[in-house]
């Protein structure tokens, strides 16, 4: 939204933390659509040490979604028929391990591309399915090809794997502070990320994955994608708490990128 690309919202709310969450969205202009859950939402917190800069991360339980609750959610993506689908975060108790794998399944026979950001059996069960763009982080790449550990000279290989399976069309590996590296069948590329100071790492992972999809909705070239989405990934860590990034840093630090 903040990049120009409309998006809508599909999660479950419930009870205090889950109105808060609503009012945020629409003070965002957002548009979204309310999974209204029996269990109410969960709150997280993160504690910040100011004088090393380190975050400590507190993720408290999910509440359990119901199977009825979590059928829902497949009538609302085939109502909305997403030319784009991103499927991202971790999945609460309740809820079976494919239940991404079945949404990306379901969202593909639409013609949606799917766009897959979690972790662990989740990530393991859409992979399987298949999807257009993954962004594993390099232990969860290891994992995915059944190897101990990866590291930059193995990573691209790892990769190709999937993607000559058709697991995926393209895979784009988070490297944390060292930037990211993007690989599809005919591309292998390395992306560093722009120094800058960094006040809080709070969603640079989920900015990272809007700026790559911002890009590829507007039918944009692979090279723009990963360095929109390393600048919106690196914007966001220059905010405090759970600010996400503003335009005018992503702008200067996309621009500075393509002059690299």
């Amino acid at each position: 939204k903040r990049l120009g690309t409309e998006s809508v919202a599909i999660f479950p709310a419930s009870g205090r933390t889950g109105n808060r969450l609503q009012e945020l969205l629409k003070a965002e202009k957002i548009g979204i659509e309310v999974l209204n859950t029996r269990n109410e939402t969960r709150e997280n917190f993160i504690v910040v040490d100011n004088s090393s800069n380190q975050q400590y991360r507190f993720g408290l339980p999910g509440p359990e979604i119901y199977p009825d609750e979590a059928a829902q959610f497949s009538q609302l993506i085939e109502k909305l028929a997403p030319h784009w689908l991103v499927l991202s975060g971790s999945l609460p108790p309740g809820v079976d391990v494919d239940f991404y794998a079945t949404l990306a399944r379901d969202a593909k026979l639409q013609g949606a591309k799917v766009v897959v950001d979690t972790s662990g059996e989740a990530l393991k069960q859409c992979v399987e399915e298949g999807a257009y763009l993954i962004k594993p982080n390099l232990g969860e790449l290891s994992k995915l090809v059944g190897v101990d550990s990866l590291d930059h000279d193995s990573v691209a290989d790892a990769a190709k794997q999937l993607i000559s399976k058709g697991k995926c069309q393209l895979v784009v590996v988070s490297l944390g502070a060292q930037g990211a590296c993007l690989i599809s069948n005919e591309l292998v590329e390395f992306i560093s990320t722009p120094t800058v100071k960094k006040l809080s790492t709070v969603g640079a992972g989920d900015s990272m994955v809007a700026g790559m999809v911002h890009v590829l909705a507007a039918g944009g070239n692979l090279h723009d994608m990963v360095r929109m989405g390393v600048a919106c990934g690196t914007a966001a860590t220059m905010n405090p708490g759970t600010e996400l990034f503003k335009k005018a840093d992503v702008d200067c630090l996309y621009a500075w990128m393509k002059r690299k």
